[in-house]
């Protein structure tokens, strides 16, 4: 019975895994090509939503790595899956950071277009 229970859990986390693999590689496809199209464009926004899709993707992927911790069973799989976790980690915090410099930069560049220009004292 509880082998039987253990191949159960073993099938639905597998099957987890390649779906939040499989979404975080549309998403990053989607995203991706997006991306080209908007730089094609010239779509000063591009950066910015192209990072946002990479982070998207990645949150993803490192869901299926975390649910990938369920079933290892030797130290060494468990080391592989704990470098990849903190590979994965470093990559979102990453393009987290560089989001938020984008959107201060942004977010400056609006106020500065805002402001008029100070009166020259003729």
């Amino acid at each position: 019975m509880v082998h039987t229970l253990e191949n159960i859990l073993h099938y639905i986390i597998s099957y987890g895994i390649l779906l939040f693999e499989y979404v975080g590689v549309i998403v990053l496809i989607i995203d991706g090509i997006q991306g080209i199209i908007a730089y094609i464009k010239r779509d000063p926004g591009m950066r910015l939503n192209l990072a946002q899709g990479m982070a998207t993707a990645l949150s993803f992927k490192l869901g299926g790595e975390i649910l990938r911790t369920v079933i290892v069973q030797t130290f060494q799989e468990i080391a592989i899956v704990a470098c990849i976790i903190l590979l994965r980690s470093a990559l979102t915090f990453l393009i987290h950071w560089e989001i938020k410099h984008m959107e201060q930069t942004e977010t400056l560049e609006e106020k500065n277009a805002e402001t008029p220009p100070p009166a020259s004292g003729e």
